[in-house]
């Protein structure tokens, strides 16, 4: 059985993966983390992060200065931001929480950068004292920090821009439009000339960052927008006669292909785009910062579901299964800029084949519109077996939608190893999160204040 693609055959290397998630497949169902009493899981692949980030590095090569980040937010689970830790990543962080998860996963502060439209004087003011980096966003945040910044500190500090370089083709995920709510627009009629002027102002400002965005943005238009804060940078040293801005934050967003198992775009291939368009980038004058997520993990890991039943209505095959929008949001609610591959499986978590059937794998979420896949050519599934959801590695499992008051899921790391005399590997599990409890969700609904609102009438 090959799993179901939504626009493109299977490649070899596709092929190959799905093996390997089979073999991960059908290990979970018969240590019982999927099944009955574990209806829905997230596996990662670790020796296949491990992989994504030295492709990462060796993209780079010879670049004298350049420090690769993790978007905490694509999987803001500490085992694996440690792990990645170990791989020599450092840490992109954008609120308190992420930037507790990523101390607590070992991230040396000097290797984190803090991004986020609305910092709060007390973030700026933790950020300062541990000694991250801070991207401001806007020109008034450069007055905030001004104010709050002890003549001792050694964040680096540096400006988003917006080069308004134009959008991809998932609006939602285009940063870099002309009213984008990220960064100063740098095409507003004097926006420029400010921000030369904050730099002026302020000698401790050393950085410039920009992020054009990620899934439905093209090579170009990502280099395109580098480019735009290069020129930048060359400016305000020349304007002010000395080399004040030593560091580009160049961001991250590469898109992911969701069609096949095969890496595409390669960070190899973003890395000649941004050559072609500023070859300057990689002469070592200035320290570069990249801020990836989704395409370090992605290809990494799958979700895992029960089929708890099946139903026909309208003629149409419809398998209620236990991953809906609680765990694929962005796919339940823009079915179109995110399809999913799905992979049908037994009761025993074996590949599933035979002929295929039309059907919808639907979710376990109270609203219609909770549809994974729409019309999908899949073997014929029925109550008790297993769906996998390709390509989940970043976001989905990890940053679950509380709808329904749906506990998250149970995650779990993996990694294979051959043995000799036997066909399948040997495959290995570690926990990531346990699956939430129903008393910890009681908790979290305010359980310890039950009888808070009793009281309130007159």
């Amino acid at each position: 059985m090959s799993p179901s693609s939504p626009s493109s055959a299977l490649t070899p290397s596709a092929q190959a993966g799905s093996a390997r998630v089979a073999a991960v497949v059908r290990h979970a169902v018969a240590a019982g983390l999927l099944g009955e009493a574990n209806p829905v899981a997230g596996f990662i692949d670790t020796d296949g992060v491990r992989a994504s980030v030295d492709a990462l590095h060796e993209a780079f090569p010879g670049v004298p200065a350049v420090l690769h980040t993790f978007a905490a937010k694509a999987s803001s689970l500490v085992p694996v931001l440690r792990l990645l830790a170990r791989c020599g990543m450092g840490c992109e962080v954008a609120s308190p929480g992420e930037l507790r998860l990523a101390l607590d996963a070992g991230f040396a502060p000097s290797k984190i950068v803090l991004d986020s439209p609305a910092k709060t004087r007390d973030e700026i003011r933790r950020a300062l004292a541990v000694g991250v980096a801070i991207n401001a966003d806007n020109l008034d945040e450069v007055h905030r920090i001004a104010s709050l910044r002890p003549s001792d500190a050694v964040s680096a500090i540096g400006l988003r821009v917006n080069p308004q370089v134009g959008g991809g083709s998932i609006g939602a995920m285009s940063t870099a439009t002309a009213t984008s709510k990220f960064g100063v627009a740098l095409r507003d009629p004097g926006a420029r000339e400010q921000v030369v002027k904050a730099f002026a102002a302020h000698p401790w400002l050393t950085r410039l960052h920009a992020h054009v965005g990620s899934q439905g943005c093209s090579l170009e238009l990502i280099a395109a927008g580098i480019a735009e804060t290069y020129a930048l940078a060359e400016e305000i040293n020349e304007t002010l006669g000395r080399r004040q801005v030593t560091g580009l934050d160049i961001g991250g967003g590469l898109p992911v292909n969701f069609a096949d198992d095969e890496v595409r775009p390669t960070f190899a291939a973003y890395a000649a785009a941004l050559r072609a368009a500023v070859p300057g980038l990689f002469d070592g004058r200035y320290e570069l910062v990249t801020e990836f997520g989704r395409s370090l993990l992605a290809k990494n890991g799958f979700i895992g579901a029960l089929v708890e039943y099946t139903k026909d209505a309208g003629g149409r095959r419809i398998a209620l299964t236990h991953a809906g929008a609680q765990t694929a949001t962005r796919t339940v609610f823009m079915p179109d800029a995110w399809p999913l591959r799905v992979g049908a499986f037994d009761a025993e978590g074996r590949p599933k084949d035979g002929p295929v059937v039309v059907q919808d794998v639907a979710g376990p979420c109270c609203f219609a519109g909770d549809v994974v896949a729409h019309a999908r050519e899949l073997p014929e599934l029925r109550a008790g077996d297993f769906v996998v959801l390709y390509d989940t590695g970043a976001y989905y499992f990890s940053t679950p939608w509380s709808y329904n008051s749906l506990p998250r899921p149970a995650v779990y790391g993996y990694g294979l190893a051959a043995t000799s005399g036997r066909e399948e590997p040997m495959v290995r599990f570690a926990p990531v999160r346990d699956a939430q409890s129903l008393d910890s969700v009681s908790a979290e609904s305010g359980l310890a204040h039950a009888d808070a609102l009793l009281n309130l009438r007159d």
